[in-house]
């Protein structure tokens, strides 16, 4: 006997999963074969995207740094996806078994414990072997605490350099520190609560003044944002304990102003006074910010006329020797 189709029974589909989005069940296909690189929220978990709940609901294992971390986010919203561990401590031995996985035909989700996978978090090595496999790698972008500092800092957008975080010992801080002091670009790094006293105070003293931001705890309950110059910035966390995640944002450095024709004959003058043709142009450039090939030419007329009656063809090649012997070997 023909069921009407208000009484015929609907066979669930084992091929769908579903996930729960205010209270009201989503059913989704399984999600393709390969490697899925997948943001999370950084802090509130309704800033996880649609597309992500879809994936992470039709995937047939996720990859995550914690299991509990990344459990809360699948409770909230209904997801039952197997998780694994893939972090620093177990990537060795757990990326030949994820491959393995993919070789096999499995969807796999790949999430850290916040953000976007990969930056400053384990999964570059993952991604490199799965691509040189043959495998899928699919993005599927989202939250980001790099970027969130970087729309609401408030400092230059339109280049920016990202160093992650600085090393925990001492020396190799302040070196760091060094190495990135000149880049003509604003800087941003990741930071704890325990080590921003010590970065800030060391950042201080390399930097000078320095235009900074510093943001703590992003989309969450005590979300922060403190803006002043680094010094400012070091004193104030000096007195205050912080505690949570924070993302500094530093602006460039600030160019020098070009002296004008007059100062910098004068500031060739005296740097001829007190040592040799390169390091007079050396030290100008260095003041000044000017080319060294226009600071060349400026000495090259200065010397022919305090030599007088010396030949050119001497002055000349003293100059050009001077130049070449530069720090690194080419007029600028």
């Amino acid at each position: 006997m023909r069921q009407s189709p208000a009484t015929q029974a609907r066979a669930p589909d084992p091929a769908m999963r579903r996930y729960v989005l205010v209270n009201q069940p989503v059913d989704v296909p399984r999600l393709t074969p390969g490697l899925h690189i997948i943001a999370t929220p950084i802090g509130n978990l309704g800033d996880i995207t649609l597309r992500a709940l879809q994936a992470l609901a039709g995937a047939d294992l996720i990859a995550c740094e914690d299991t509990r971390v990344t459990r809360k986010l699948l409770d909230r919203y209904g997801i039952t996806t197997p998780l694994t561990f893939y972090n620093d401590h177990n990537a060795a031995k757990a990326r030949p078994l994820l491959l393995r996985r993919l070789a096999e035909g499995a969807a796999i989700a790949f999430v850290s414990d916040a953000g976007t996978p990969l930056i400053s978090d384990p999964g570059y090595k993952l991604v490199r072997e799965a691509q040189k496999a043959g495998r899928a790698v699919t993005a599927l972008p989202g939250p980001s605490a790099l970027l969130a500092a970087l729309t609401v800092a408030g400092l230059p957008t339109d280049q920016f350099f990202f160093a992650g975080f600085l090393p925990p010992k001492q020396a190799a801080r302040r070196e760091r520190i060094r190495q990135l002091a000149t880049i003509p670009s604003t800087i941003v790094l990741f930071e704890t609560g325990p080590r921003i006293v010590a970065a800030l105070a060391e950042l201080a003293a390399a930097w000078g003044a320095r235009e900074a931001v510093l943001c703590r705890e992003l989309t969450k309950l005590h979300e922060e944002v403190r803006r002043g110059d680094l010094d400012t910035l070091a004193q104030g966390v000096a007195v205050s304990e912080l505690r949570g995640e924070i993302v500094l944002v530093i602006g460039p450095p600030q160019r020098p102003e070009h002296a004008s024709a007059e100062q910098t004959e004068m500031l060739l003058q005296a740097a001829l006074s007190r040592g040799s043709l390169k390091d007079a142009v050396a030290e100008v450039a260095e003041a000044t910010g000017l080319p060294r090939r226009e600071l060349y030419q400026r000495a090259l007329s200065m010397t022919k006329h305090a030599a007088g009656a010396a030949p050119q063809e001497s002055v000349e090649k003293s100059l050009r020797k001077s130049t070449r012997e530069s720090s690194d070997g080419t007029p600028r």
